[in-house]
């Protein structure tokens, strides 16, 4: 189960918002922490630190395929994010680095900022606290299940290969 606070933002959010170009150099994620959303505001670093989920709508994370975008929001403190949908190379990105995304279809509708939500994993069900009511996101699969689990892909594969699963 994730617990957070709701913030918000519209249809496509894109990569160079999410953490700016400048920033690229970076590579130490607490860094890169520091900056992420800049682009659409530059107080969210100082917001987060406590733990929130995003909600936003359409294609969250298109434009380019950097994954300092998901790293960095993974590092500020966002423990998860709901969705209408996602450009497909974030989505991945995101789960390579243990970040959970779910798609949400009009979710928008169903929470405002400050929120407070429950997001299950494993069923996809999503509790607003904040107003009493469940909507579900799409179920992700096992597989994704098992690489959020252990923290992303890397660590996923380390996993597997010390246990010696050929799978």
């Amino acid at each position: 189960m994730i617990e957070g606070r709701a913030v918000m933002f519209g249809d496509n959010v894109n990569t160079d918002v999410i953490l700016p170009g400048e920033y690229l150099t970076l590579t130490d994620p607490v860094e890169l922490a520091k900056h992420v959303m800049e682009g659409l505001d530059p107080t969210f670093s100082g917001r987060v630190e406590s733990g929130v989920i995003i909600v936003a709508g359409r294609n969250f994370g298109c434009g380019s395929s950097r994954e300092h975008a998901p790293l960095a929001l993974k590092h500020a403190g966002v423990r998860c994010i709901l969705a209408d949908s996602f450009a497909r190379i974030f989505y991945r990105n995101a789960i390579n680095i243990g970040l959970p995304v779910f798609e949400c279809r009009g979710i928008l509708g169903e929470v405002e900022e400050g929120d407070e939500l429950d997001v299950d994993l494993e069923t996809g069900s999503v509790k607003n606290l904040s107003k009493n009511s469940v909507f579900h996101a799409f179920r992700l699969p096992k597989f994704i299940l098992e690489i959020l689990s252990d923290g992303g892909l890397i660590e996923h594969l380390r996993r597997r290969l010390k246990r010696g699963a050929t799978r």
